[in-house]
């Protein structure tokens, strides 16, 4: 199973296949900001979800680390709101 599950609900991301393959070395001359935007957009779209989701989860942890938070952080804080009704 490439999914497991630590105590918090993390999820262990397995070694991906993206990571493995030869890094395109192609340099890209663009006329302007708009079209480089566009490009990057057209690869990522290019991309398995897993591979985006894992991108997205590896700079999450780094802007996490940067920050100087510890490993138990990286879940998402619940904020609990109570309203008192007034009674009818």
């Amino acid at each position: 199973m490439p999914w497991s599950r630590t105590p918090r609900h993390l999820p262990v991301l397995p070694s991906f296949s993206c990571y493995k393959r030869s890094m395109d070395r192609t340099v890209r001359k663009y006329t302007n900001f708009d079209e480089m935007k566009a490009d990057g957009y057209r690869y990522w779209q290019s991309r398995p979800v897993h591979e985006r989701v894992a991108a997205v989860w590896e700079l999450t942890e780094d802007c996490y680390k940067l920050k100087g938070f510890k490993p138990d952080a990286f879940r998402l804080q619940r904020t609990l709101v109570h309203f008192e009704r007034t009674p009818r």
